[in-house]
């Protein structure tokens, strides 16, 4: 199964959808006292996969963003929100 979506970037380079997303999934994991690992296993993905997400080196598919969401007990808007905060246009790869 795949949990990201594939990118033409390098393994440990990020976008800003990428960053802005895992801060975001970082700040409700800390918040709710989780540790990666415990949402991993919520998620039914790998720990690392997680840890890829908040450093931005990873942008979850959609199926992924809903696992997340209950993993981290809230809405997937609560997830994306953050993208609204930006210039969508400047998200999209040049």
């Amino acid at each position: 199964m795949e949990v990201c979506q594939h990118s033409e970037h390098s393994l440990r380079e990020t976008t800003v959808a990428g960053e802005l997303f895992g801060k975001r999934m970082r700040e409700i994991r800390l918040k709710r006292g989780l540790a990666q690992q415990a949402v991993a296993e919520r998620a039914g993905i790998a720990q690392t996969h997680v840890s890829d997400i908040e450093l931005g080196f990873k942008l979850p598919n959609l199926l992924t963003v809903v696992r997340l969401a209950i993993a981290l007990n809230c809405k997937v808007a609560e997830l994306t929100s953050v993208l609204d905060k930006t210039d969508l246009s400047s998200l999209l790869p040049k």
